[in-house]
């Protein structure tokens, strides 16, 4: 069964939506430039709402070791979106924590050069859309990349797909790809920032169909 995380969750009424529908990850942004940014305490209190089969995901860009051990006390995963090498990547693994690797690619030199640099030292690899140059963040933009790039695609560890999807798109992302996780943010939103409840249960509903 594919696994979705719905990423950059801020409220109670959304988190509490995406578990009743059957999500497996909820993520948190702690990035500042972001508009889906939440402080450590909000998150805290989000997290502790989530039933023990729902996994909780921090998500950093080249954060240090204070904010990462913070995180590290109450979610299940660290998500690096950043430059971070993969000596850095094992730096981050001593706070205990499943450590996922995300980057942006566009072509198949992408991809390779991002399985390389993820293989042995993150547990996940999320592959995003190139965030174009000049671009304040280097996810949550909506754009996509070209899945059928991922045909046959076997980095031997595990991954996950992202950019650019919502409940219109999943189910052909998925057939391309066989992702075994997608990833959305903006795809269920109503603004930056701005989750739906609705946008969130189609969504679910899409990636079941």
């Amino acid at each position: 069964m594919t696994l979705i995380k719905i990423c950059g969750l801020s409220t109670p009424d959304t988190l509490d939506a995406a578990v009743a529908a059957g999500v497996s990850h909820i993520g948190f942004m702690f990035v500042t430039r972001s508009p889906r940014n939440v402080s450590l305490e909000a998150a805290a209190a989000l997290a502790a709402r989530l039933p023990a089969h729902v996994k909780s995901v921090g998500v950093f860009v080249d954060a240090d070791d204070a904010l990462l051990a913070a995180a590290a006390s109450f979610v299940d995963v660290l998500q690096l979106h950043g430059s971070e090498t993969p000596a850095r990547i094992a730096e981050v693994r001593r706070h205990g924590r499943e450590v996922w690797r995300a980057t942006g690619v566009a072509t198949r030199a992408d991809i390779a050069a991002a399985v390389k640099a993820s293989q042995g030292v993150a547990d996940r690899l999320l592959l995003d859309a190139k965030a174009p140059s000049g671009a304040p963040l280097s996810g949550g933009n909506g754009l996509r990349f070209d899945w059928q790039l991922l045909g046959n695609f076997n980095p031997g560890m595990a991954w996950g797909l992202a950019g650019g999807i919502d409940a219109g798109n999943v189910g052909a992302a998925i057939a391309a790809t066989a992702a075994p996780l997608v990833d959305v943010s903006s795809g269920v939103e109503d603004a930056p920032g701005v989750k739906s409840v609705e946008k969130i249960r189609a969504f679910v509903a899409a990636v079941r169909a």
